[in-house]
């Protein structure tokens, strides 16, 4: 029996592997174990990182409002209070002008955000609140220009009231208020011509010192305090810094009515038998009053220069007709007045002739949407002199270029306030601008929680 047993290799190999099998099962089966402990470490370490990632970044931006080939649903809601007559309505139906001219676009876009579908019907579901004041409409000067001497006193009274019977304002201190501020400087609220009116009694070389040293006064007095915090729609704006941009403010195009865009529909068909072609206010002999000379003396050297020139057509006096001039011309002379903004900026773009900008410093409107070194030329006050030289090169180089740019129906529509807003116009670049302004504040507010 014993003999058998060792003479059976299967049963020799069997009783000699049983007791390593055992323990080869044994330590397979702990490392199942400690895999899935491992595992559910890792697993565990994963989700906490996630976690604490997730929460140390900032909320990702408000969808952009940019264009697109449907109906345009932005993020932001305005909701537009509903101010007492007083503030804006009455100066319309006292003169038919405020509606209309230079300044207009206080009355434009209070209009246009009225009849626009995405705005907020209540105001606990708004973004931002605008606050419909219309302060250019004070046509009581001799001169027939808008006082701006009410300004300060009737915005006061608005935010006053908006304060008092309503708690968003106190809620932001106006942060997410909005303005517009639709003349020379912008929010200072101070033109010359409120100069010249206020102190005509004191005679005329008082007049012309208090008229002509406008900007100082407008520095000096600044942003009224209880703007300073809201944003502001306004026309002027420089590169670098100026107390009358020292806001949160998105610079806007000046008021020119609609109906221009039509005079000319296709700008590229037109008969340009004008070379250079300006006409407004130009001084053969500028005072110096306290050190200061109208338009900083560019337009008297325009004329100086090139007055007798036959390729340049500079007029001083006024005409009706004038726009059916820029129509026909290639360049169209854009100088700085006492601001650096004209409406001939956007007269020009909209009839197709090329704006020649002479104003340093000068920052234009929606400059993603017009690309102005695409479409216009900007020369230097100090190189005036070389003006036609600049203009023939041009000609010489790349005009159909700058001419295709111009002429696109994009860029035309950006400048115009339509009413009813449509996708593309002067008011929806607005709420595009304020849709990046909020982006970009409410990264700073990230930035200086985490700081």
């Amino acid at each position: 029996m014993a003999m058998a047993m060792r003479g059976d290799p299967k049963q020799r190999r069997a009783s000699a592997s049983a007791p390593h099998g055992g323990a080869a099962h044994h330590v397979a089966d702990k490392l199942r174990r400690h895999s899935t402990f491992l595992l559910l470490l890792l697993l565990l370490w994963f989700a906490l990182s996630l976690y604490l990632f997730l929460s140390a970044t900032p909320p990702p931006p408000r969808p952009a409002f940019l264009p697109s080939t449907s109906t345009p649903r932005p993020a932001l809601r305005i909701y537009v209070y509903d101010l007492p007559a007083r503030f804006n309505r009455h100066w319309v139906a006292a003169d038919a002008r405020c509606a209309t001219h230079l300044f207009a676009a206080e009355v434009a876009l209070h209009e246009a955000l009225l009849a626009y579908a995405g705005r907020a019907a209540r105001p606990d579901d708004a973004t931002l609140f605008f606050v419909p004041v219309y302060v250019s409409c004070n046509f009581s000067t001799d001169n027939g220009f808008p006082s701006l001497s009410h300004a300060r006193a009737l915005l006061a009274d608005a935010v006053d009231l908006v304060r008092a019977q309503m708690p968003y304002w106190n809620r932001s201190a106006g942060a997410d208020h909005v303005f517009v501020a639709s003349h020379d400087f912008g929010a200072c609220f101070h033109p010359m011509e409120l100069f010249v009116i206020i102190h005509f009694e004191l005679g005329v070389n008082a007049k012309s010192n208090l008229a002509l040293e406008q900007e100082d006064i407008a520095i000096a007095d600044g942003i009224p305090e209880f703007l300073k915090r809201s944003i502001l729609l306004q026309t002027f704006g420089v590169q670098g810094t100026h107390v009358c941009q020292e806001a949160d403010h998105v610079v806007i195009p000046p008021h020119v009515p609609p109906e221009v865009a039509l005079e000319l529909p296709e700008p590229e068909k037109a008969q340009r038998d004008i070379f250079a072609f300006f006409r407004g206010k130009m001084e053969v002999h500028p005072k110096n009053i306290s050190g200061r000379f109208y338009s900083k003396k560019v337009r008297t050297e325009l004329l100086q220069k090139y007055g007798r020139n036959r390729k340049f057509y500079l007029k001083r006096k006024r005409y009706g007709n004038y726009r059916s001039e820029m129509a026909r011309s290639l360049f169209c002379l854009c100088p700085l007045g006492w601001a650096p903004w004209s409406p001939r900026l956007v007269e020009s773009v909209l009839l197709g002739c090329i704006p020649v900008i002479i104003a340093d410093d000068i920052r234009l409107p929606f400059p993603s949407v017009l690309q102005w070194l695409d479409i216009s030329l900007q020369v230097a006050e100090k190189d005036v002199a070389s003006l036609e030289m600049v203009l023939d090169h041009v000609v010489a180089t790349n005009l159909t270029v700058i001419q295709k740019n111009l002429w696109d129906p994009v860029k035309r529509k950006a400048l115009v306030f339509n009413r009813p807003m449509e996708e593309g116009d002067a008011t929806w670049q607005v709420l595009r601008e304020l849709e990046i302004l909020l982006d970009r504040s409410e990264r700073r507010h990230v930035e200086s929680w985490k700081r």
